[in-house]
């Protein structure tokens, strides 16, 4: 996002983008800072911290072009005064265990920061502040990409708190006296930090998916689009896609076109302080393929759209009719790895991982499932 706008504005520019390790690409005239992700690190801290300081002198002459895509959550961060970058380690690596939704991961975070949930909003004041969003949440809610550092938040303060006691996290106490405090609070709809403000969204995970769709009917194939919004367990939502992929094997014959379920959005996997490796793209591809019982018409690709599946190199994985009834064979009992969430390795161990390397955009994550009865 940062390059092609370099590459198409035409005045005066400067600035800095933060990204994940290994997915920055050159820019001429914005420096580029590359952190930690899922879980926030040091680096994600100075980059933030050097993006507020270049916020602290402009006029209502300046233009503040904030780029936001996936991610932004993890990467740009500083705590809220008072609280410790410990702190913000520990509330995020306990969210990521529980396998909280990202709304509700979100409604945290905005309440410890000093940038997200409309803070960096205020920060810009008083120039002009324009948002170009990328979305990779489910419904495409301004508020929950990158935690909504520029737009206002309809989360408060006591709704964290009440995440915090539903999913019993063992935070430091200092974080809930600080979250009990009027000083938690986000600017809301309607707040005049907003006045100079616009928002647009540049692109949607419907946009991938419906793409997708697309080209399958041009390429022959009968689709059934899920939508771009599926959420719930991996393992469930892999259990669920299954029977359906069931049901339709058994109503087609040999000389139907073969079909393919598409779907998108944002699983979360609840893995607990033993689980293996493993994002929730290969999660639900395990649960699905045993939940498939080896039908032999029925394959599946589930990928995330920017190249890696949770913290691991792999984008996802692929199976085919053959691929649980194989691993069973030669001693990797697919049962036992989705009990410890290793899904992982359970596909590296037979070949199935899929590798991108980083893709440059992130709109969430991408399942296909095929029916072809040409194969049976």
């Amino acid at each position: 996002m940062a390059r092609a706008t370099e590459l198409n504005w035409g005045g005066e520019l400067s600035g800095a983008v933060i990204t994940r390790y290994g997915h920055g690409i050159p820019c001429e005239r914005i420096s580029v800072i590359e952190a930690g992700h899922p879980v926030p690190d040091t680096d994600g801290l100075i980059g933030t911290r050097d993006m507020l300081n270049q916020l602290s002198n402009l006029d209502v002459d300046d233009l503040v072009l904030f780029l936001c895509s996936g991610g932004g959550s993890s990467l740009f961060e500083v705590p809220a005064e008072g609280l410790s970058f410990a702190d913000i380690r520990s509330i995020n690596k306990q969210m990521l265990l529980a396998g909280m939704p990202i709304s509700e991961m979100n409604c945290i975070r905005k309440h410890v920061s000093r940038v997200k949930g409309g803070r960096l909003a205020e920060a810009a004041l008083p120039a002009r502040l324009f948002t170009i969003a990328i979305s990779d949440v489910p419904g495409d809610d301004p508020s929950a990409i990158a935690s909504g550092p520029t737009v206002p938040d309809p989360t408060n303060r006591h709704m964290a708190l009440d995440l915090i006691n539903r999913y019993k996290l063992d935070l430091p106490a200092n974080v809930i006296e600080f979250l009990q405090t009027p000083a938690a609070e986000t600017p809301k709809p309607g707040d005049l930090v907003f006045a100079r403000s616009k928002f647009t969204m540049a692109s949607r995970p419907e946009d991938m998916i419906n793409a997708v769709a697309d080209q399958g009917r041009f390429m022959g194939y009968q689709v059934v689009n899920l939508g771009a919004n599926v959420e719930g367990e991996a393992s469930e939502v892999g259990r669920d896609q299954a029977f359906l992929a069931t049901q339709i094997a058994a109503a087609v014959s040999s000389v139907s076109a073969p079909v393919i379920i598409v779907s998108g959005g944002e699983t979360t996997v609840t893995v607990g302080k033993d689980g293996g490796r493993g994002g929730r793209n290969c999660e639900f591809l395990l649960s699905l393929g045993i939940h498939l019982r080896g039908n032999p018409i029925v394959s599946a690709l589930a990928i995330d759209t920017d190249g890696i599946d949770g913290s691991e190199d792999n984008a996802g994985a692929f199976l085919d009719p053959l691929t649980i009834a194989h691993a069973s064979t030669i001693g990797h009992d697919p049962q036992r790895y989705m009990a410890k969430h290793d899904s992982y390795s359970f596909f590296e161990a037979n070949n199935c991982l899929v590798r991108t390397g980083p893709t440059g955009t992130n709109v969430n994550d991408l399942r296909i499932i095929l029916i072809d009865p040409r194969t049976q």
